[in-house]
């Protein structure tokens, strides 16, 4: 059985234990929004999923099973809201898009500097954007898998149980998704 601070909290929520809900937004409300972020490009819909997919945990907090890692059920709530959301999107990517229609600023721009000059600074921002780019180009069932396995820093395995897929399929997706994001990058790099 898991047993560990955010299924302590989850066990005392179901109880209605209102502050053990509150400790549970406090640990999860960045990931989630960084998840979002990242797989919608937009702060906006990246809020509305945070409350989303808190209004669904609330909501369906009587079906969690303690037996299971609480991450794993939250972050499949949150990456499968994005997921719809994405289905639900038209494609508005253009080859000639202007890079400064990026909206705000991205996690990347929140790292701490290592005093370098600013023009090694404006080559790794214009990398990252680029990388990013090639991240957004992919297909949704990649995009999801790449953003979970190396920005969201997750084990095969997790993936496997956030989107309830064979490990095998998650191995091929990450193979394949680097793949795409080789052919993408080598002619932009």
């Amino acid at each position: 059985m898991v047993d560990n601070l955010d299924v302590r909290l989850a066990k005392l929520a179901q109880k209605g234990d209102q502050r053990a809900f509150a400790e549970i937004v406090e640990l999860y409300k960045d990931k989630i929004f960084h998840l979002a972020y990242r797989m919608l490009n937009n702060r906006h819909e990246a809020e509305d999923i945070v409350q989303e997919t808190f209004l669904r945990v609330y909501k369906n907090l009587d079906r969690y099973d303690v037996n299971q890692k609480f991450s794993t059920w939250i972050y499949r709530i949150g990456t499968n809201l994005c997921i719809d959301r994405l289905r639900k999107r038209k494609p508005t990517y253009s080859l000639d898009a202007d890079i400064n229609d990026q909206e705000g600023m991205d996690g990347y721009s929140m790292l701490p500097s290592d005093d370098h000059t600013p023009e090694s600074e404006m080559l790794i921002s214009e990398t990252q954007q680029i990388i990013h780019q090639a991240i957004d180009s992919l297909p949704a069932k990649y995009k999801t898998i790449m953003i979970l396995r190396y920005i969201q820093d997750m084990s095969l395995q997790e993936i496997s149980d956030v989107l309830t897929l064979p490990v095998t399929t998650i191995k091929t997706r990450v193979h394949r998704g680097r793949e795409f994001l080789r052919k993408k990058l080598e002619f932009k790099l």
